[in-house]
């Protein structure tokens, strides 16, 4: 398979008209190496514009990689900046903690599958990812011991969106989650304005796994 061929087919194909027309984002998408963080298995369709599995029964357990499109248009409305630290919750096979890293200071990525703590640390590691902290937990409600944060991406959906993510950001922070019930979602870009004061954009509609959270949310945003 002639991988620079299927990339440049993905971004020309799939991301562009998906209204990612921030250059630095495309080039990104070209320098961090998707076929490398996803499993042997689907190794072929890595720029096929579909969640990838990333272990047996991932449709239950929310172990997927995000499609293409929708992690490129969600790292163009986060527009992390060199001097940020950055929190994602969902790590999986770690190749957004990877993008947002090019992007960031530090980004901590909170995984709750063992499996998946360890292939993303192998797959960052081997990748050359040095900024990045890969932490085995439960993030349903945020890593407050890490924060504040100046921007949290959480990559998996929520039925509804926990006070404490909001808690955790600093003003001018930006938070991008997946809100709502399948098969209609939305994704969300919410800034941190002042103190207790919040703007929120609904980008796009989408249907995401759920991101793994034993506890209940109870706070709807």
């Amino acid at each position: 398979m002639n991988f620079e061929q299927a990339r440049f087919n993905m971004i020309e194909q799939q991301i562009r008209p998906w209204d990612v027309l921030d250059q630095n984002v495309l080039n990104l998408l070209s320098v961090v190496k998707r076929e490398n963080f996803v499993p042997a298995l689907y190794r072929d369709l890595a720029f096929v514009d579909m969640e990838i599995p990333l272990g047996p029964n991932a449709r239950a357990t929310g172990q997927h990689m995000l499609a293409p499109r929708v992690e490129a248009r969600i790292l163009q409305e986060l527009t992390v900046g060199k001097h940020e630290n950055v929190l994602e919750i969902g790590t999986g096979s770690g190749y957004m903690a990877a993008l947002l890293a090019f992007c960031a200071r530090h980004v901590t990525t909170v995984e709750i599958a063992p499996a998946l703590v360890k292939l993303a640390t192998d797959n960052l590691g081997n990748n050359g990812v040095v900024n990045v902290d890969v932490v085995e937990g439960d993030g349903s409600r945020g890593w407050a011991a890490a924060g504040p944060f100046d921007v949290i991406a959480i990559s998996g959906s929520l039925a509804q969106l926990p006070e404490e993510f909001l808690q955790q950001l600093k003003v001018g922070g930006r938070l991008a989650a997946f809100i709502g019930d399948s098969p209609v979602m939305e994704a969300r870009l919410i800034t941190k304005v002042a103190e207790n004061d919040y703007r929120t954009v609904n980008l796009f509609e989408t249907d995401v796994t759920p991101l793994i959270a034993p506890r209940p949310s109870k706070f709807k945003f």
